[in-house]
């Protein structure tokens, strides 16, 4: 094995010092990067953007909501007056009717011969009375001259009286006659919509026998059931009946207006409801009985109220909260007493939220309490909601 030179261990005692100030470049490198990110930490955090609109202040009325059921004004189940075949049908399964409509033809034959022997009867009952009449002069002159007895006369007077019951009695009967021909064309007593024909030409039907069913669509009830709080505002409200509005299953909201005619005369001591009932115009046949419906109805006197937008309000444990953002960007929290819904807008009761004060309608989870916020105010349409800017436009990134 060689001996080691001068030479040879030269270049080792150069590459010690360099690689001692390598490694304290590197050290003061590192050592300044975590003082910057300490300092980045410890400074305060940025203020987050967020999106708010204005409470608003309109006269407003309690509105309650229900479920209900639509039913016709007027519905009729068409039967026969008289017995008999059916001897044609005039209408289509369900067609529009006019009130007097000709529905069913019943044989009439039976009861025009029940008119010819009536009539017959009446002609009989006035010639016995013509001659009663006159036999009754006759004896009343008789009478005079003493040519018969009184009680002659008096039994010829009682004849005459008979017969002229007899008469009245066979007027009615051909007026019962008349009457039950006229019965024999069914006609819709009332306009609306028929259902189809039970029966069909050739049956025999009675006065049991459902011959079909009209339901008017003129005008439609709804009937829904109130509790007594609801029965109590409607009273303490006074004045006009309340303004009654329905949507069906495939409208938003309540499109149709009505009114309240009818409040039932007792709770159902079982649920404690009370029966109630709107009344709406269905000139364009668009309610149906039978369908369900969504009902909102005005429980009280208008009064002026402060309105939030419905996403604005929070919870906080068993509270509800409202974020207000002043001028200064403070975000202040407000424990608030909600009432009605009014289109997406909240009643907020008392003077937790004054009229104009700005409140957060996205982005309350960024809040923290007392770290400045970066509010961006909304406009709002007629109702106070607020209006959120299009896909892609420059807006706080939502909840």
């Amino acid at each position: 094995m060689p001996a080691y030179t001068p030479d040879a261990r030269r270049p080792a005692r150069v590459l010690v010092p360099a690689l001692v100030v390598l490694l304290s470049l590197a050290s003061a490198v590192l050592l300044s990067a975590c003082s910057g990110r300490a300092d980045a930490q410890g400074g305060p955090p940025p203020a987050m953007p967020v999106s708010v609109a204005p409470a608003v202040q309109r006269s407003v009325t309690d509105l309650e909501t229900f479920s209900g059921r639509i039913e016709a004004a007027e519905f009729v189940e068409v039967r026969p007056r008289v017995a008999g075949t059916i001897d044609k049908v005039h209408f289509t399964d369900g067609a529009s009717l006019a009130r007097g409509q000709l529905l069913f033809t019943i044989d009439p034959r039976p009861f025009e011969a029940e008119v010819a022997r009536a009539s017959a009867q009446l002609a009989a009952a006035r010639a016995r009375r013509e001659l009663a009449d006159a036999e009754l002069v006759r004896a009343e002159k008789l009478l005079q001259n003493k040519a018969i007895a009184r009680q002659e006369a008096e039994q010829l007077a009682a004849g005459a009286r008979t017969s002229a019951a007899d008469i009245e009695a066979a007027e009615a009967a051909l007026k019962v006659a008349r009457l039950n021909l006229s019965h024999t064309a069914v006609r819709a007593p009332i306009a609306g919509r028929a259902s189809r024909a039970a029966v069909t030409a050739g049956n025999l039907v009675n006065e049991q026998v459902a011959l079909t069913t009209i339901a008017a669509i003129g005008r439609v009830h709804a009937y829904f059931d109130g509790s007594e709080q609801t029965l109590l505002r409607v009273r303490a409200a006074g004045g006009q009946p309340p303004v009654v509005r329905l949507g069906l299953a495939d409208e938003s909201g309540y499109p149709h207006q009505g009114r309240l005619d009818f409040i039932d005369n007792r709770l159902n001591p079982q649920t404690g409801a009370i029966r109630l009932r709107a009344s709406f115009d269905n000139r364009d046949g668009r309610f149906v009985p039978g369908l369900s419906a969504r009902i909102s109805m005005g429980t009280s006197a208008p009064y002026t109220a402060t309105l939030v937008p419905e996403r604005a309000v929070g919870t906080d444990q068993d509270r509800k909260v409202v974020v207000v953002v002043g001028a200064d960007g403070q975000p202040q929290f407000r424990a608030v007493r909600l009432g009605t819904l009014q289109d997406g807008m909240r009643v907020v009761l008392g003077d937790a939220v004054k009229p104009g004060e700005h409140v957060v309608v996205e982005g309350l989870q960024r809040i923290m309490p007392g770290v400045p916020v970066k509010p961006q105010v909304l406009k709002v349409d007629a109702r106070g909601l607020p209006i959120f800017p299009a896909a892609g436009a420059s807006a706080p990134a939502g909840n």
